[in-house]
C-alpha cells in the first residue's frame, strides 16, 4: 500500500466508518476489512491517529482497527502476518512521543504498546522500556503522565504472562526497574500531600493521578516480579509503606474533609486509597510468608478505618483462612513461619476481641440501614434484585460481613458459639444463625425452634412485621438442608403457600426462593405442587425487573428438575407463556439464559410430549446456537444443552430438527469447551434416525472430523472415534459407507500400535464392528491399505490380528472386549495360513473375554452369557431415579439387535470351533488346537461343557 495515495482513501474511509447513515457506513467496513491484510495499512493508520489535527472519532477509529490488527497478524505465524520491516517502522512510531491530548484516545493507544510488548518485549523491542522511564521521568506534564499510562499498561500485560520463562523475564525486569518505581510512587505521593497542605486542589488532583498511576505499576512488579519478596528489603519497605504511614495519612485527609466531600480530588484520593488496600490483599495472597511481618498492623487496621469497610474485612478475612499461617496438628510438623504467623494471630485474636468482633458484625453491619428499609417501601422489586445481586457499594458490604463472619466463626466457634447463643436469647439475631447454621448443629433445637417460635411469627400479618417474616423465612432455608425432621415438612409447605400469597412481594419473592434451592422436594410436597407452581407463575407475569423474573425462573426450573414428569398437568400456561417473554427479552440475554434454563427442565419433565413444543422450541435453539448471530455468546452453552434434551426425548426425527443440524459446522470450527456437548448432539442424531441425519450430514461431518483430528487432544480424539463407533452399532452398512474416509487412520492406527490406551480401545471397538458386521467392507479396506502400504494382504491381517491379541488389555470395557473376540472369531472357520497362525491369540482373546462375560448357575452350575437380552423391560425406578428418556429407550432396542447383547459368546465361539474342525479334520484340527496352552484348553473346555 503505497504511503502517499493510501493515506487519503484510508482517512475518507475511517470518516465514513462513523457515519450514523448505514449506506455510507456498511461499504467503509467493507473496504477497511479489505484493507486489513495489505501491507502498509497500520502505518497509515498510525500516522492518522497520531494526527492531532484530524477528527476524534476518526483518530478512535484507527486506533480500533490499529489494536484488532494486532490481534489478529501481529504473530509471525499468523495467515497475512505483518513484515518485520513494517512491524520494525511501527514500534519505533508507537513511541516517538507520548503526547496524546485526549484521555479516551490516549488509553486505547497505552492498550495497543501494551500488546505489542506482551508478543515483542523485551526480544524484539529492548528499546521500549528505557523510553518509557526516560519518559515518565520528563518535565512536560503531559507527556509525562501519558509515558506513566503506558508504563502501567505495559507492565500489567507483562505481569499476567504465564509461561516460565516469561515469568522468569518479568521478574528480571522487576529487579531493574523496581527502585525506580518506588521511587516514582514515592516522589508523586509527597507532591500530593504538600499540595493538599497548601490547599492547592488542581495541583493535588494532578500529582493524585501519577500516584495511583504509579502504584498501579507497583502493584504489579511487587506482586508478580519477585518469586521470594521477603529476601528484597525494598519490597517489605514498600509493602509496609502500603499498610501504614502513607495510607493513614491519606485516610486522614479523607475523615478530616481537608479534600471537599463532593470533588474529584476526593473520588480519586478514594480509589487510591482502596487501590493501597488492594496491593496488601495481593500481596497477602500471592506470598503469605513474606506478609508475615505486615499481619498485626494489617489486622488493626482493618478494625479501625470503617469507611474502607469492605477492603478491610477482606484483609482480615484472608489473614484469618490462609492455610499458610495454620501449624500442622503434629506441632513439631510446622514451618518455623506458620508459627510465627499464627502466634501473631493468636495474640491478637483474644477472647474480648473475638467478642466484639462478633458483636459488631451481627448487631451493625447484619441490619438493614434507613435506605434499604425506604427502598422496600418504595420499590419492592427493586430491593429484593439489589438483596441478591446489587454491586453498588452499600449492598456489596452485607455479602462481604457475612463472608468474613462465617470464616472467623469456623476458625473461632468455640469462642463465639456461646456469645452468639446469648445474642439468640436477647436479640433474635437470625441472620447470625442462618449463616452459622452447620457450626450450630449441636447447639440449636432447630425442630423446636421452628415449632415453637418461627411458626408463629410468620403467621404474624402485621405490615411492620414483614421484616421478621422475611427474617425467618430465610432462617428456615439455611437450616433445612442441615437439620429439619421430614414430618415437619407439610407444615412448611402450608407456611410456603401462606407466603406466596403475602402482600409483600419481597417476601413473595425473594424468601420462597430461598426455601426452593435448599429444600429436597419429597413425595410430602406433591399435594402442594398445583398450587405452589400456579403462584410461582403468576409471580412470574407479575414483576418487571428483569433480574426479578431470572429469579423467579430459576426457581420454576428447580421445582420442574425435582418433580420431574409429575409437573406435565400444571404447565400448560408456562408453555403459553414463554414465548411471549422470550420475545419480549430481545435485548436482555441474561433472562434469555434463564428461560433456555427453565426449558431445559421442562422438555426433560414433558419427556416425549416435548414434541408439542417445537414450534417455539426450535427456533429458539436454531439462534442460541447460530455463531453468526450476536447472542450466541451469551445463549450457546444453555443453548447447546436444549438441544441435546430436546434430542433426548423426542420420540421421531421431524425435517424442523433436522435442519437446525446446519449450526454444527460453525460450532465444530470453534473447538471451544462446548465440543463434548456438541459430539453428544451428533450422537443423539445418530440414535434418533441413522439413515436421515447420515445421508443429509455424514459428508460435512467427515470433513469436520478430519479437520478437527489434524489438532485435538487425546480425548478429544476419542470423542470423533466414538461418533464413528455409534454410527456402526446403529447402521453397519452405512457407517462404515458414510465414515469411509476415517476409516484408513483407525486402520493405520492399529498396525502402528497406537500408544494412548483409550484412542487404541476405540480403534478396536470400531475395526470390531467393520470386521463383525461389514465383513465384505472390512476385505475393500484391507485391500485398499494393502495397496497403500505396499504390502501382501494376508501378510497386513497377520500384522492387524496380532497387534490387537498384543493390544487386547487396552480394552476395559466388557462390551467391547466381548465385540473383539465376536469379531476376531468371525474370520474362522478359515484355511488361511496367516489366520491359522494366529489362532492361539485369537482362542486367548476369546478364554479372557468369557471369563468376563460368562456367570456361574449355582444350583446347575452351567454358565451363562450375562450380557444377553431377550427382550425390552421398563425399568422399575426407585424415587430418586429419572425415568428413562425416548434416547434410553432407543438403546435398549438398539441393543437388543447388537451381535454384543443377542449372541451368546459360549455358543459362537462352539460353533466356530466346530466349523473349523470340519474343515481341517480331526487331525489337522488337533494339531491346530496343539498351538494353544493347555491351561487356556482347560478353561476353554469348562465353558463349553454341556455343549
Amino acid at each position: 500500500m503505497d504511503m502517499d495515495s493510501a493515506s487519503s482513501v484510508v482517512l475518507q474511509a475511517l470518516t465514513q466508518a462513523t457515519s450514523q447513515d448505514t449506506a455510507v457506513l456498511k461499504p467503509a467496513e467493507e473496504q477497511l476489512r479489505q484493507w486489513e491484510t495489505q501491507p502498509g495499512f497500520y502505518s497509515v493508520l498510525l500516522n492518522i491517529f497520531n494526527n492531532h489535527m484530524l477528527d476524534v472519532n476518526v483518530r478512535w477509529l484507527a486506533v480500533l482497527y490499529f489494536k484488532n490488527g494486532i490481534d489478529r497478524y501481529w504473530r509471525r505465524v499468523a495467515p497475512h502476518a505483518l513484515s518485520e520491516e513494517e512491524k520494525t517502522s511501527l514500534r519505533a512510531g508507537l513511541i516517538t512521543n507520548f503526547n496524546e491530548p485526549v484521555n479516551q484516545i490516549a488509553t486505547q493507544i497505552a492498550v495497543l504498546i501494551a500488546k505489542v510488548a506482551r508478543l515483542d518485549c523485551p526480544r524484539q523491542w529492548p528499546e521500549l522500556i528505557p523510553i518509557l522511564l526516560e519518559s515518565v521521568k520528563g518535565q512536560d506534564g503531559l507527556q509525562q503522565h501519558r509515558a506513566l499510562l503506558t508504563f502501567y499498561h505495559v507492565t500489567k500485560t507483562l505481569a499476567s504472562k504465564r509461561l516460565a520463562q516469561d515469568r522468569r523475564l518479568f521478574q528480571d525486569l522487576a529487579s531493574g526497574i523496581y527502585s525506580f518505581a518506588c521511587s516514582l510512587w514515592g516522589h508523586h505521593t509527597d507532591c500530593f500531600l504538600q499540595q493538599i497542605y497548601a490547599r492547592d486542589e488542581a495541583a493535588a488532583l494532578s500529582s493524585l493521578e501519577r500516584t495511583l498511576l504509579s502504584l498501579k505499576v507497583l502493584r504489579k512488579l511487587t506482586v508478580h516480579g519477585f518469586q521470594e519478596p521477603q529476601q528484597n528489603m525494598e519490597v517489605m519497605v514498600s509493602c509496609y509503606s502500603c499498610g501504614t504511614g502513607i495510607l493513614e495519612k491519606l485516610i486522614f485527609f479523607c475523615w478530616c474533609r481537608q479534600v471537599g466531600p463532593d470533588s474529584t480530588c476526593r473520588e480519586k484520593l478514594e480509589k487510591t486509597i482502596i487501590l493501597y488496600t488492594k496491593v496488601l490483599l495481593d500481596f497477602l495472597e500471592y506470598h503469605p510468608c513474606a506478609f508475615i511481618p505486615l499481619i498485626q498492623r494489617s489486622l488493626e487496621f482493618g478494625v479501625t478505618f470503617e469507611r474502607f469497610i469492605v477492603q478491610c474485612m477482606n484483609l482480615i478475612k484472608m489473614i484469618v483462612k490462609n492455610d499458610a499461617y495454620k501449624p500442622a496438628k503434629n506441632i513439631e510438623d510446622s514451618k518455623p513461619e506458620s508459627l510465627e504467623a499464627h502466634k501473631i494471630k493468636t495474640a491478637f485474636f483474644t477472647h474480648p476481641t473475638l467478642t466484639e468482633i462478633g458483636r459488631r458484625l451481627v448487631s451493625h453491619y447484619f441490619l438493614l440501614t434507613e435506605e434499604e428499609l425506604a427502598m422496600w417501601e418504595e420499590d419492592p422489586e427493586s430491593f429484593a434484585v439489589e438483596e441478591t445481586g446489587g454491586d453498588s457499594w452499600k449492598y456489596s458490604l452485607r455479602p462481604c460481613t457475612e463472608v468474613l463472619f462465617l470464616d472467623i466463626f469456623h476458625n473461632y466457634s468455640q469462642t463465639l458459639t456461646p456469645v452468639l447463643l446469648d445474642m439468640v436469647q436477647n436479640l433474635q439475631v437470625y441472620n447470625a444463625v442462618g449463616l452459622a447454621a452447620y457450626e450450630l448443629f449441636d447447639n440449636v433445637d432447630f425442630d423446636q425452634w421452628f415449632k415453637n417460635q418461627l411458626l408463629g411469627e410468620l403467621q404474624v400479618n402485621h405490615h411492620r412485621y414483614k421484616l421478621i417474616r422475611r427474617r425467618v423465612i430465610w432462617l428456615i432455608g439455611q437450616w433445612i438442608s442441615v437439620k429439619f425432621k421430614s414430618d415437619l415438612r407439610p407444615l412448611l409447605y402450608e407456611v410456603i403457600l401462606s407466603l406466596m400469597q403475602d402482600p409483600d412481594l419481597v417476601v413473595r419473592q425473594l424468601q420462597t426462593e430461598n426455601l426452593f434451592f435448599f429444600f429436597k422436594l419429597t413425595e410430602q410436597f406433591l399435594p402442594y405442587l398445583e398450587s405452589i407452581f400456579g403462584l410461582l407463575f403468576q409471580l412470574l407475569q407479575q414483576v418487571t425487573e428483569c433480574d426479578t423474573k431470572m429469579q423467579v425462573l430459576h426457581v420454576i426450573s428447580c421445582v420442574i428438575e425435582r418433580v420431574n414428569i409429575q409437573i406435565r398437568p400444571y404447565v400448560g400456561c408456562l408453555v403459553q407463556y414463554l414465548p411471549l417473554l422470550w420475545k419480549q427479552s430481545e435485548e436482555h440475554n441474561m433472562l434469555r439464559c434463564a428461560i433456555l434454563t427453565t426449558l431445559i427442565h421442562l422438555v426433560q419433565g414433558l419427556g416425549a410430549e416435548s414434541k408439542n413444543l417445537y414450534p417455539f422450541l426450535l427456533p429458539v435453539i436454531q439462534l442460541s446456537t447460530d455463531v453468526s448471530q450476536p447472542p450466541h455468546v451469551y445463549l450457546l452453552e444453555d443453548g447447546l444443552e436444549l438441544w441435546l434434551v430436546t434430542l433426548e426425548n423426542s420420540p421421531a426425527v421431524t425435517p424442523e430438527l433436522l435442519r437446525i443440524f446446519q449450526n454444527m459446522s460453525a460450532l465444530l470450527e470453534l473447538s471451544s469447551e462446548n465440543l463434548r456437548t456438541c459430539f453428544q448432539i451428533v450422537n443423539a442424531y445418530i440414535y434418533l434416525s441413522a439413515t436421515e441425519f447420515l445421508q443429509n450430514y455424514a459428508e460435512s461431518l467427515c470433513r469436520s472430523f478430519c479437520d478437527l483430528l489434524k489438532d485435538i487432544t487425546n480425548e478429544g480424539q476419542v470423542q470423533v472415534l466414538k461418533v464413528v463407533e455409534i454410527a456402526l452399532k446403529v447402521s453397519p452398512i452405512l457407517g462404515a459407507h458414510m465414515f469411509q474416509p476415517l476409516l484408513p487412520a483407525v486402520f493405520r492406527g492399529i498396525v502402528d500400535g497406537e500408544r494412548y490406551p483409550v484412542v487404541m480401545s476405540t480403534y478396536l471397538g470400531i475395526m470390531g464392528r467393520v470386521l463383525l458386521q461389514n465383513s465384505s467392507f472390512f476385505s475393500s479396506l484391507l485391500t485398499q491399505m494393502a495397496s497403500e502400504c505396499s504390502q501382501e494382504m494376508d501378510q497386513l491381517l497377520g500384522s492387524v490380528i496380532e497387534m490387537w491379541v498384543d493390544r487386547m488389555d487396552n480394552i476395559t470395557q466388557p462390551e467391547r472386549r466381548k465385540l473383539s473376540s465376536l469379531a476376531l472369531l468371525s474370520l474362522l472357520p478359515s484355511d488361511n495360513s496367516v489366520i491359522q497362525d494366529k489362532f492361539c491369540g485369537i482362542i486367548n482373546i476369546c478364554v479372557e473375554a468369557l471369563h468376563d462375560v460368562m456367570t456361574e448357575d449355582p444350583e446347575t452350575g452351567t454358565f451363562k452369557d450375562c450380557m444377553l437380552m431377550s427382550h425390552f423391560e421398563e425399568p422399575k425406578l426407585s424415587d430418586d431415579e429419572e425415568p428413562p428418556t425416548e434416547q434410553d429407550k432407543r438403546k435398549k432396542l438398539l441393543a437388543l439387535e447388537d451381535p454384543v447383547h443377542s449372541v451368546s459368546l459360549q455358543q459362537f465361539v462352539y460353533e466356530k470351533l466346530k466349523a473349523q474342525q470340519a474343515m481341517m479334520g480331526d487331525q489337522g484340527f488337533g494339531v491346530l488346537m496343539e498351538t494353544v496352552d493347555t491351561e487356556l484348553v482347560r478353561q476353554l473346555q469348562e465353558f463349553l461343557q454341556g455343549l
